[in-house]
């Protein structure tokens, strides 16, 4: 009974999945890297991992992400949440441009198999002035705008082995007199065997929800009134049109290599090698490949790199990202509940800018 029920969930899974990844343009969503589709979508900050550990992996890690960093690659990963999970990152996104992003969150285990999960992100693109047609140097003031994703999850435990979850996140982006709202879906399973759960399985569904579009007082303008004698005006609210979310596919598989000694596994030291592949709706597929080396849980030292078609020639390149990435995790155990206290850093190399530099903090209670 157990193993038909394993059956069940990996069918269940397959049959969501795969009509997505081979369906056509005209059919809705899909993923087959259409290149000439670039630009069409909006809300491009859903494909920014406001994260520092997952970054260091050149996001290759879908098939063995764990806890709250696990909200933007597979959000099954939230699943393996032993108690409470606290997170904050900063992340300079891109550095020279000034724009900075934010993210904090939380998970918390609920009874003895679920998770719960809430991720805030947000982007801070400094003051910018405000400039008009008479006025194009500006004088007149400054605005910021407020781009802002909030991700509610939960996941759950179906066995040993298959990990489940899903995520609703609510996009607010804003200006200082137009704004856009819109919902987006994800979904993912991992699954994990092998005698010391050393292989690793994961898919994830992300970004899939209705159009969004523009609306605001920064969309009208005044007119004069045709056929007015008295020189009438009249104001004409525009619409803008609708755009589509960054829909994508992540599937993924790892690895974990220990210490063989005395024919018995030491896991004091572990290697991870981690694959995944992006099917994108709205840009080239991506190939990912990660590995990390944990001494104890408690150093943690990985490197990553992410290739697409075109990536190695800066004419041909539509990312300013390079490939290569790299990071690092101090871990530290405290308090006799095996809490634990990290500090996450990695950098992503772009061109052009000075990479993309992310920090974070968290603690395991």
């Amino acid at each position: 009974m157990k193993y038909m029920k394993k059956k069940l969930i990996i069918l269940s899974a397959v049959t969501i999945f795969s009509p997505l990844l081979w369906r056509g343009a005209g059919g809705g969503v899909a993923f087959a890297g259409n290149p000439d589709r670039a630009g069409q979508a909006g809300a491009s900050e859903l494909l920014i991992n406001p994260w520092a550990r997952s970054s260091g992996w050149a996001g290759s890690n879908v098939a063995g992400i764990r806890g709250l960093e696990a909200m933007y690659s597979n959000v099954a990963g939230t699943a393996f949440t032993q108690k409470t999970e606290l997170l904050f990152a900063h992340t300079q996104w891109l550095k020279g441009t000034g724009i900075g992003i934010n993210a904090f969150g939380l998970t918390q285990r609920v009874g003895e198999t679920g998770t719960l999960g809430l991720a805030i992100m947000a982007m801070d693109f400094g003051d910018i002035d405000v400039t008009t047609v008479e006025q194009p140097e500006g004088g007149l003031g400054t605005y910021s705008p407020q781009f802002l994703n909030i991700g509610l999850s939960y996941a759950k435990v179906f066995s040993d082995n298959i990990y489940a979850g899903l995520a609703v996140k609510i996009i607010t982006e804003k200006t200082s007199n137009v704004s856009a709202r819109g919902v987006a879906l994800d979904a993912g399973i991992q699954y994990v065997t092998g005698k010391h759960e050393q292989i690793k399985f994961g898919i994830a569904l992300k970004n899939i929800g209705p159009r969004m579009r523009y609306t605001g007082d920064g969309l009208s303008f005044k007119t004069p009134v045709p056929s007015s004698t008295q020189n009438n005006t009249m104001t004409v609210q525009q619409r803008a049109a609708e755009y589509e979310l960054p829909s994508l596919l992540n599937i993924g598989v790892g690895y974990d290599f220990y210490v063989k000694k005395d024919s018995a596994y030491n896991k004091t030291q572990r290697l991870t090698a981690m694959a995944a592949f992006t099917s994108n709706s709205f840009a080239r597929d991506q190939f990912k490949l990660g590995v990390e080396y944990a001494w104890k849980n408690m150093l943690m030292v990985r490197a990553g790199y992410l290739y697409e078609k075109g990536i190695m020639n800066v004419e041909n390149r539509t990312s300013a990202y390079t490939g290569p990435s790299a990071g690092f995790t101090f871990e530290m155990p405290f308090g006799k509940n095996k809490s634990t206290f990290a500090l996450d850093y990695s950098y992503q190399a772009t061109n052009p800018f000075n990479g993309t530099h992310a920090i974070g903090a968290r603690i395991n209670l």
